[in-house]
């Protein structure tokens, strides 16, 4: 069942964005806004820099990263991913920082077995901290054709969506101790790299070289946020509870959220880190017991 034919029907629609000011829009043209940081001719920007492809073999993957560091904004990337059996290949698009206190905000996409899903695998680092994992079947083919992903990093949450379908929602939650990317301005980037150790049935299924080269494309990247300068910051411009740097979340944008994550989660959530009692033998960390707007997703550990 497509988003559109669910339950919520019309109503999965991306929240409304109002820009402030401080906020500069760009994207479009790969040879402007990123820089190749290897693969080795791996990597490779086509039709005017308006299409890039990112293909690895056995002896190297690719990646490059935005020349631009960002503070807060929304970023979209239109993927076509790897057909065919990928397995044990990755292939990202993610926001980080730089050293080991990071941020960093993840979308990857693990390769499969032919005839097998896409595993879609989130992650949110803060302060050098990961194990936030949450992972996802998709409710289509990732390969036959370009969909978007989008993030939006406010000062108060980060939203990740699929096709305007919100997915994940991560809170500020540092009043009750828990780190959140605050500080720190983030590259964006996009790779595909060889995880054949763990990405594909936990490290089961290895890389079929006799495939190569794997080759996802990447489309109509679109940056809308605060470009982080010498001499420039970027703040947040509201702390109230329904703006967002700019970014508006309406009593209405935030029920259609609430709906959108219930219905992902109830349909395609396959694991879920704050039900990972193996992982956290000492208790599950303390975002997964806040329930209410953006949390749905913890409700049943809090029962």
């Amino acid at each position: 069942m497509s988003p559109l034919q669910s339950p919520m029907g019309a109503a999965l629609v991306m929240v409304t964005l109002l820009l402030c000011s401080s906020m500069a829009a760009a994207g479009g043209n790969f040879f402007r806004d990123f820089d190749i940081t290897w693969g080795d001719g791996r990597a490779r920007m086509l039709r005017k820099g308006k299409l890039l492809t990112l293909s690895m073999d056995e002896a190297s993957g690719s990646s490059i990263q935005s020349k631009n560091e960002y503070l807060f904004g929304k970023f979209d990337m239109q993927l076509k991913l790897v057909p065919g059996n990928s397995a044990g290949t990755v292939t990202s698009f993610y926001l980080s920082s730089q050293g080991p206190g990071h941020d960093e905000i993840d979308l990857e996409f693990l390769g499969n077995l032919s005839g097998d899903p896409y595993v879609l695998h989130t992650n949110v680092f803060t302060r050098g901290g990961g194990g936030r994992e949450q992972q996802f079947y998709l409710w289509f083919d990732p390969t036959s054709d370009f969909h978007t992903y989008s993030i939006v990093w406010t000062p108060n949450r980060i939203l990740l969506s699929v096709d305007g379908t919100p997915i994940r929602e991560f809170k500020n939650l540092e009043s009750i101790g828990v780190p959140y990317a605050i500080n720190q301005p983030m590259r964006v980037y996009a790779s595909i790299w060889n995880a054949e150790y763990w990405a594909t049935r936990g490290g089961l299924i290895r890389t079929d070289w006799t495939k190569a080269p794997f080759i996802a494309s990447y489309r109509n990247f679109h940056a809308n946020g605060c470009v982080w300068s010498s001499g420039r910051s970027c703040r947040a411009n509201s702390t109230s509870n329904n703006r967002d740097n700019g970014y508006s979340f309406t009593e209405e944008s935030n029920s259609v959220v609430r709906e959108n994550l219930k219905w992902v989660r109830e349909k395609y959530m396959i694991y879920d880190y704050c039900k990972d009692l193996k992982k956290f033998p000492r208790g599950i960390p303390a975002e997964c017991f806040v329930t209410g707007v953006g949390s749905p997703e913890y409700d049943a550990v809090s029962r």
